[in-house]
């Protein structure tokens, strides 16, 4: 039986995640594309000779497109014992197995469930896939493959469709006669409805789309033979609600087959016990932990500038490095230069390009917000080395193998080791190669982050992950899901759903408030026929009858929340690609700003697409994308630290710190160098007014808590108002009056007690929480960011969404989608556990309160980011002039 529709293809879910950690990087989440610009790829031309063009999604596939292949295995071949074929196929690729591949092999087939951790680039995938087919797949040919056997999940679509060509072409060299299937919202509608007839033997896919399978009125029947269950890049799932999507559905797996095994590949993991426990809580097969860290020569080094200004600010080295980055990039045969915002990648790919005219069509720019088509043609020059250099963001972060690649160059601080790491695999990327990860500081002060990078990587300081705890817009949606799947009775899937980790802790009444949220739309909704979604029949099955409401929720299966973004589209048609409206919004027509590596004229706005076309000026504003601010990890910030404690002590040993060792010397005189137990703060009285500078290196999102909360309480007994700006390293409030911070923090300015309510009540909490909000409406099914023919903008969805927040805040103040927006923006926004430690720290640490008379060198970048939000371009930096003559003047 089909599907009553296409849901793949209306469902808004993206190929990946968009919230790894709080601070996520929307280039987890590329937005799907239905046209491309009628040039070649936008990200590669530039006053050049026009590079091939890229096939359309009405073209016929590339060449390395994944293609379900039905065949027949050589007979003879299939009747060796499997690990004979195994042998035969390491030895054709000229590897050997790792024992981790062998440990992996053995307890598959002895039925176990398990972590396995294991460097990128050293084989997971064939320790798994090479299991399960040893173990269930390793027959004499039949006419008909085995039914759905093994679930393969990613958290990206691209990763899916590399991870299916590559199981399917290990399963016909070794003659297993199963078939592979990929199931993603890019699978077309023909190979849905023959997947629907009979489900291949592996099916790739994501845990949007495992859901939406689990919506099918015969999803036990199609879902009861799977044997075992692959979780590829856990890592990647484990922090979000996409992980606890994945949870809920391998639970639902679980019950229907008590024998199911589950297995999770990862790489860069800090808490691998505590990833295990999260990921194989509802399994009851016996648990393992594999470790594959296989010893992989990992090179990472530092370009250091020719010069260091004794005052550096945010940005300020900029692409001065870009004579270094191209002969780095010629001496390599691909390389992949990482950035962290998109529009940082914008303006390397165009600086790489005004240096080296010649490279146009041989370098390439990927990121979240260009056309799917853009990207995969990218993906293939890659990975056929086509291409001498991509610029990109973390939309390339995640395991594709591009085998050519062979340097990997960071712009800027990477804000964590594991990202470091992780990026750094993209090179080198087979077993026994090295990788080459160079950074390129944008910051004097980078130089310091890089230093500590490199130890922090050698000492295997890896963050870990936390994960979201009984996330109810989640939990509301899965019960539709069950209920349109075949329904549920209450008793079981209460049972059922406590077994996950993330809803263990899930009391009975809890659950009880969520199924009457479903079934009648709590005491707020119940006059509105269209939040009965479930209905309760004789038997006590809930199930959804109305086919209105089944269409909607498969529509909008998932728990990724889009970015409020526009089409960019050319005046004459053809799609460049998205971006967010809040940048948009902005423009007026006649506007000229940069994306895709060339310079548009804004036309005008319509239907949720912007239509542009080529602006004769090369000149243009550059999009500021949300998530742009990656947050310095904890780990990454106490590296530095230890790293500056060297330098108090006069040991000067990495290259990063000689090279810098003025610029901390000069702080150090002016006023102190941080380090672990000693904390720098600063009072300064300038023109501008009496400044507080302070320096926990608690990362960017939780110093503008701290920030808000320490001059909130500063100036709760008197009249004042700050300013505030706010970096990795520290935070400044600046206000008209003088404040006795003295006097204040001796009287319990960093103390933790009622730190929640402060903070709320330091900020427009209620803002936060509304905004926090309108993503949980759509998670729980209360608004529809997509009807089926119909697609909703940002501020359609606010809208609806705010209402339903002031309707429950009054009517319904008990609702717990209320207090989980609460909860989340404590969590998520403000980093409120971070801000409980800092404060902790700060209190138990020896205070250094100086009074420098002119901004100090860590104090500099912190004013010039106060500016920048208020002048424009051209009278920062001759603002930015000025203020350096003076404090060279005084330094000297």
């Amino acid at each position: 039986m089909t599907d009553p529709i296409d849901p793949e293809r209306n469902a808004t879910q993206s190929a990946a995640d968009a919230v790894s950690d709080p601070a996520s990087d929307p280039d987890r989440d590329p937005a799907d594309a239905s046209g491309i610009d009628d040039a070649a790829s936008p990200a590669t031309r530039r006053r050049a000779p026009r590079p091939r063009r890229i096939p359309t999604r009405r073209a016929a596939p590339a060449p390395d497109a994944f293609t379900p292949a039905a065949y027949a295995p050589d007979p003879d071949k299939a009747q060796e014992p499997f690990d004979v074929r195994t042998q035969h196929w390491f030895d054709a690729h000229e590897w050997q197995p790792f024992d981790f591949q062998r440990e992996v092999w053995r307890e598959i087939a002895a039925g176990s469930s398990g972590l396995l951790h294991a460097t990128t680039g050293a084989g997971k995938t064939w320790a798994v896939w090479f299991g399960a087919m040893g173990a269930f797949g390793d027959h004499m040919p039949r006419a008909l493959a085995d039914p759905l056997t093994v679930l393969w999940i990613t958290p990206m679509r691209a990763l899916a469709a590399d991870t299916a060509r590559a199981l399917q072409s290990a399963a016909r060299e070794l003659a297993v006669p199963w078939t592979i299937g990929l199931r993603t919202g890019d699978t077309s509608s023909t190979e849905r409805a023959r997947q629907s007839r009979r489900m291949p033997s592996a099916l790739v896919t994501t845990p949007e789309s495992l859901s939406l399978m689990l919506t099918r009125s015969d999803a036990h029947e199609a879902l009861k033979h799977v044997r075992l269950v692959v979780v590829d890049e856990w890592h990647e799932l484990l922090g979000n609600k996409r992980g606890t999507q994945t949870q809920l559905a391998i639970a639902h797996l679980a019950r229907w087959r008590a024998d199911l095994q589950v297995w999770g590949l990862s790489a860069t993991l800090g808490n691998l016990p505590f990833a295990a426990d999260v990921l194989l809580a509802p399994v009851r097969t016996p648990r393992v932990s594999v470790s594959g860290m296989q010893p992989k020569t990992l090179i990472i080094d530092t370009l250091i500038p020719a010069t260091i200004e004794r005052f550096p600010w945010g940005g300020h080295l900029g692409t001065r490095q870009v004579g270094p980055v191209a002969e780095g990039i010629d001496e390599a045969r691909t390389s992949l230069v990482f950035t962290n915002t998109r529009s940082q990648a914008e303006i390397w790919y165009q600086a790489l390009l005004d240096l080296r005219p010649d490279w146009a069509g041989l370098i390439a720019l990927h990121h979240g917000s260009l056309a799917q088509e853009v990207r995969e043609w990218v993906e293939d020059g890659l990975k056929t080395g086509k291409l001498k250099a991509v610029v990109c963001t973390s939309s390339l972060d995640l395991g594709v193998d591009f085998l050519p690649v062979e340097r990997v160059f960071q712009i800027g601080s990477p804000k964590g080791v594991a990202r470091l790491m992780q990026r750094a695999g993209r090179s080198g990327h087979a077993p026994g190669r090295a990788s080459r990860i160079t950074i390129v500081p944008t910051h004097a002060l980078e130089l310091v982050e890089a230093a500590a990078a490199r130890r922090a990587v050698e000492a295997r300081r890896i963050e870990g992950r936390e994960t979201p705890r009984k996330p109810f817009d989640v939990l509301v949606q899965h019960l539709v899901t069950v209920a349109i799947g075949g329904g549920f009775k209450a008793p079981e899937l209460f049972d059922e759903v406590r077994t996950t980790f993330a809803y263990r802790e899930l009391t009975q009444q809890e659950f009880d408030w969520a199924l009457a949220f479903v079934e009648r739309g709590g005491p707020s909704l119940r006059a509105y026929p269209d939040f009965h979604r479930v209905v309760r029949d004789d038997d006590g099955v809930y199930r959804v009858l109305r086919d209105d409401l089944i269409r909607r929720h498969r529509s909008n299966v998932g728990t990724i929340v889009a970015n409020a973004t526009l089409h960019v589209a050319w005046l004459t048609g053809g799609r460049i690609g998205s971006m967010e409206e809040s940048f948009i919004s902005r423009l007026k027509p006649g506007d000229v700003f940069t994306f895709g590596g060339r310079a548009l004229e804004l036309v005008r706005v319509r239907d949720m697409t912007a239509y542009v076309r080529r602006a004769t000026s090369s000149r243009g504003a550059m999009p500021q994308w949300a998530g742009s601010k990656m947050p310095l990890s904890s780990e990454l910030a106490d590296a530095t630290l230890e790293m500056l404690a060297e330098a108090n002590r006069g040991v000067y040993v990495e290259p990063e710190m000689i090279a810098i060792r003025p610029l901390l010397a000069l702080q150090a005189n002016w006023s102190a160098l941080p380090e672990t137990g000693l904390l720098v703060a600063e009072i300064l009285r300038t023109r501008e007014g009496h400044h507080f500078f302070c320096y926990p290196f608690a990362g960017r999102v939780a110093h503008i808590g701290l920030a808000s909360l320490l001059g909130w309480r500063a100036a709760r007994d008197r009249p004042g108002t700050f300013s505030i700006s706010a970096n990795d390293y520290g935070f400044e409030l600046l206000s008209s009056q003088p404040f006795d911070w003295a006097t204040l923090i001796a009287e319990g300015l960093f103390s933790s007690t009622r730190l929640a309510d402060d903070i709320m009540d330091s900020l427009n909490a209620s803002e936060l929480a509304m905004r926090r909000f309108r993503e949980i409406a759509r998670v729980a099914g209360l608004v529809y960011q997509a009807h089926p023919g119909q697609q909703k903008s940002a501020r359609q969805l606010q809208a609806s969404s705010g209402l339903f927040y002031e309707v429950f805040r009054k009517h319904d103040n008990d609702n717990l989608l209320l207090t989980q927006a609460d909860a989340e923006v404590k969590l998520q926004e403000l980093d409120l556990d971070r801000i409980r430690r800092a404060l902790d720290a700060m209190r138990a640490s020896q205070l250094a309160l100086t009074h420098p008379k002119k901004p100090t060198p860590f104090a500099f970048p912190l004013i010039v980011g106060r500016i920048r939000e208020k002048v424009s371009t051209e009278k920062l930096a001759d603002r930015i002039e000025r203020m350096l003559a003076e404090l060279d003047k005084a330094a000297r």
